[in-house]
């Protein structure tokens, strides 16, 4: 591959924005120059694309996604998925191991590493998933390749619930890996659930989900994981965080020094329980999501530092699944293709700084991870790049959405800013609403440290 340079764009980057070029050379970023690109160096190139009033951004990592392959092909695939998430500049993603058969093992986990490397635009990891007693598999994985386990300390889609106090103890003690945990606690979520059933029936409206997927469910599940994992000394992981009171087992510290950490999802920083009159089973999650009180904790734990990364939590379904009764719709919708998006119009809101964006979205993710080379615009990193137009407005419809399941949350609703172009490992793979054809992304690498 030739020399490629991003001239004149706003490169924003390691807490900084100023006016220069990026030097793609092959697979990597040859050089950052800041103000005005000499002449010789464009002589170099075989290709020059002026970014002039525009941003560019390191690529986006989500550390949360399903993207539902093998055996949920019916609402999505790698291949679908990977690319509304090139489209959404999301240059690295992390999927999750509730699919059938689940990801429990090491001949499913390389299955999906195949599969990817065959199909995805974009580059990808995948979490190995625990069980009540697969212990021995997890300690068979190697960790430089794998991003980490998961444990859904609560049920959710799959039925992965890990709930033997041995098995949880001796995974958070003797697991030599970043243990991530969806926390909601199945005991108190039944018998919220046995509760309005008794009082209302079984139809219940759309308003009782985050009464029986409760605040105090989702306290009581990650103060248990945070204590498990204060014990054992765990790089323990929460993802997904929805309320203000979770915010409170956190530390206000810089990343490095983090054990345990928080992770919070765009749906919960943009939706709260007031939108449900309006959007219904479409923002159906799990967890649900819950007040403006607690959304505004979560806004301001993200500022201040509490939460150290944003992602997705990207789970589509079929728009005939999120269909019926609280109890009866699926929950979980497509996210991926616009979550940059959203991060963007809050700050132009004034919520975040860009250079907050940046940070959340692709430099934390890649230091939390340990991910090698990625998450930042540097001399001899991967060119995962995003060229974001903030002048040019874009409205969601139908014909835009690339997730296989064809709908969103977002439709109707115009941002800001559109993303122009995504690199991944140097290739453009996405520009101007399309994407230009197949070019593999990358196994993730992780320092096991």
């Amino acid at each position: 591959m030739s020399k490629t340079i991003i001239k004149n764009g706003t490169i924003v980057n390691d807490g900084t924005r100023f006016v220069g070029s990026v030097i793609i050379d092959s697979e990597t970023i040859e050089a950052i120059i800041p103000g005005e690109l000499p002449e010789e160096s464009a002589r170099t190139a075989s290709r020059v694309i002026d970014a002039e009033g525009k941003w560019i951004l390191p690529g986006v990592i989500d550390d949360q996604v399903h993207f539902r392959e093998p055996g949920l092909t019916h609402k999505a695939e790698i291949a679908t998925e990977s690319v509304a998430a090139v489209a959404g500049g999301v240059t690295s993603f992390m999927d999750m191991p509730n699919t059938l058969p689940q990801t429990t093992t090491l001949e499913t986990l390389e299955w999906k590493y195949q599969r990817a490397a065959e199909v995805s635009p974009a580059n990808y990891s995948f979490y190995i998933g625990a069980t009540n007693d697969n212990f021995d598999t997890l300690k068979q994985v190697d960790f430089s390749q794998v991003c980490g386990v998961k444990i859904f300390m609560g049920s959710s889609t799959g039925n992965m619930l890990v709930d033997n106090e041995t098995s949880l103890r001796r995974i958070f003690a003797e697991i030599p890996a970043l243990i991530a945990v969806h926390c909601e606690q199945e005991n108190i979520i039944q018998a919220n659930k046995k509760r309005y059933i008794e009082r209302f029936g079984e139809e219940l409206p759309i308003f009782f989900h985050p009464l029986i997927r409760s605040a105090e469910a989702c306290y009581a599940s990650s103060a248990q994981a945070v204590n498990l994992a204060t014990q054992y000394n765990t790089r323990l992981h929460l993802l997904h965080l929805s309320t203000a009171r979770e915010m409170s087992l956190l530390d206000q510290a810089p990343l490095a020094g983090k054990r345990i950490t928080g992770e919070v999802c765009v749906h919960h920083l943009w939706f709260d329980d007031n939108d449900y009159a309006q959007y219904g089973n479409r923002i159906k999650w799990n967890p649900a999501i819950k007040t403006c009180g607690d959304r505004k904790a979560l806004l301001e734990a993200l500022r201040v530092g509490r939460l150290d990364v944003v992602a997705t939590d990207h789970a589509p379904h079929l728009w005939s699944e999120k269909q019926g009764s609280c109890l009866k719709a699926a929950s979980g919708g497509p996210l991926i293709q616009h979550s940059l998006q959203v991060m963007l119009e809050l700050s132009s809101r004034g919520e975040f700084t860009l250079e907050q964006v940046v940070e959340k979205m692709c430099h934390a993710p890649a230091q939390l991870y340990h991910i090698k080379q990625r998450g930042y615009l540097r001399p001899g990193y991967y060119a995962d790049i995003v060229v974001v137009d903030p002048h040019k407005p874009y409205t969601v419809t139908p014909d835009n959405i690339l997730s296989k399941c064809r709908w969103s949350p977002f439709e109707g609703h115009t941002f800001p800013a559109s993303i122009e172009r995504t690199f991944v490992n140097g290739h453009e793979v996405f520009v101007e609403g399309k994407a230009t054809g197949l070019t593999p992304g990358k196994r993730l690498a992780f320092h096991n440290s």
